[in-house]
Formats: C-alpha cells, sequence, structure tokens
C-alpha cells in the first residue's frame, strides 16, 4: 500500500476568489513505514498573500518570487502522487486548491488521478467526538513532539501528520505472533516465542492498603463507591 501524506500551503482561505498554492510538501509511506521519498516545493504563487495567511506560513512575496510557478512543478507533482492513496488533514481544503490549480492547466482532478483520499481530521472527529482534532491538538494526544512547530510548513505539517496517523491507525499488537513481522528493509523477522507471563499475587499489606483506601472512598461517597458496586456480590432474594 503506497500512500502520500500532504499538506499545503496557500495565499488565502478561497481558491475560487483566486487564492493560490504556493508550498506543498508530502511524505510517502509504503506498508506503513516512512520510506524517505519526499516531495517538496515552494512556489511562486504570483500573488501576495492575505495578512491572515503570511502569520500563519510567513513565506513573503519576495521570498517567493523566484521559485517555480506551479505549471513548473505539475508533472513532477502528478508522478508523485499517481495511484496513490492520500492522506490530509482536512482534505477538502487542499484537494479544492490543487483542483483549482491543475484546472488553471486543463488537468484532470485529484481523485482522477489517485486511488482514494483519507481525511484525517474526519477519522480524529469519529474517535474523539467533541474534543479539539487540529494537528496540534493530536500531537498532544498521541505523543507526537511538535515543540519545532513555530510557524505552518508544509513537509513539517506532513511529517508530524504522518506519526499522527500512524498512531491513530495503530492495531493492538497480536499476543499470538501469527501475523509477519517486516524489518524497515523490508526483510521477514524470525518469529519468536513471548516470554513466559509472570502473574504476582498482592501481598497481605497490600491486600490491606487497598480495602483500606475502598473504605475510605465509600466513606466520601456516603455509601458505596463505583468499584465497592461493581465488585460487590449480588445481592439473594
Amino acid at each position: 500500500m503506497r500512500q502520500i501524506v500532504l499538506d499545503t500551503e496557500t495565499t488565502g482561505l478561497n481558491p475560487r476568489t483566486g487564492d493560490r498554492i504556493l508550498e506543498i510538501g508530502a511524505v510517502e509511506l509504503n506498508n506503513r513505514m516512512l520510506t524517505g521519498n519526499n516531495f517538496h516545493h515552494y512556489i511562486n504563487p504570483e500573488r501576495d498573500s492575505e495578512e491572515g495567511a503570511l502569520a500563519v506560513h510567513g513565506l513573503t512575496t519576495e521570498f517567493l518570487s523566484d521559485k517555480p510557478k506551479f505549471a513548473e512543478i505539475a508533472d513532477e507533482f502528478r508522478a508523485y502522487i499517481a495511484d496513490a492513496e492520500l492522506i490530509i488533514h482536512n482534505a477538502p481544503f487542499d484537494i479544492g486548491f490543487l483542483n483549482a490549480e491543475f484546472k488553471r492547466l486543463n488537468l484532470p482532478p485529484v481523485h482522477e488521478q489517485v486511488c482514494g483520499v483519507i481525511d484525517t481530521l474526519v477519522q480524529a472527529k469519529e474517535m474523539h467526538p467533541g474534543k479539539r482534532n487540529s494537528l496540534d491538538a493530536l500531537c498532544d494526544r498521541y505523543g507526537v513532539s511538535n515543540a519545532h512547530r513555530k510557524l505552518h510548513g508544509a513537509l513539517l505539517d506532513s511529517e508530524l501528520l504522518a506519526d499522527v496517523y500512524l498512531a491513530m491507525t495503530r492495531g493492538q499488537n497480536s499476543l499470538s505472533m501469527e501475523e509477519v513481522e517486516v524489518a524497515a528493509d523490508g526483510a521477514v523477522l524470525e518469529i519468536v516465542p513471548l516470554a513466559e507471563v509472570i502473574f504476582q499475587s498482592a501481598t497481605p499489606d497490600e491486600l490491606a492498603a487497598h480495602e483500606a483506601t475502598i473504605a475510605g472512598l465509600d466513606k466520601a461517597a456516603k455509601g458505596q463507591c463505583i468499584w465497592t458496586a461493581v465488585t460487590a456480590p449480588p445481592a439473594t432474594a
């Protein structure tokens, strides 16, 4: 499975009013492993950024003036994403801008060039309803360090999103070891038996301390705390 984690930076919020892409960053996952085959370009958007967008990405018109225009990198970008599955946070935003750029060049839209799109914002909302699900919030939730993220950058955000996506979709490890384990270089690893599971009973002192804690919770609850209510034997008629 070849997947491309992608992000863009833009001059504003609306491609329909002429806002353009000024940076594309993407990282490649193959069988859920980063390959190092990244794609990154700053792009001359042929217009100034809106003040709010400039505050987010910090890419000035002067800095972008000598960078290639989208038409100059379009073929390279299309070859990079061809037949891959795209992973994007708030996908409609980036896809809308990419489609607007492709339309200017009479090129087919994104969905005709890739095999699918995963929107991690939709995934996160389903997994964490009612919670903040920005990229920064997800980094905090899944322990992905974003301390070096002072401004938004397409490649950096793609790298962060790749780590977040892998954490979000990581299943429980198989205790039976029936799945094939593969090393970073693709070599199949030797299956080894699990270590013996050691069961250690609580000591009498530990049990007494536990009972004292539960009794304190019952007293504070003026009845039964949840632990006592759940573990108490059912009443008999």
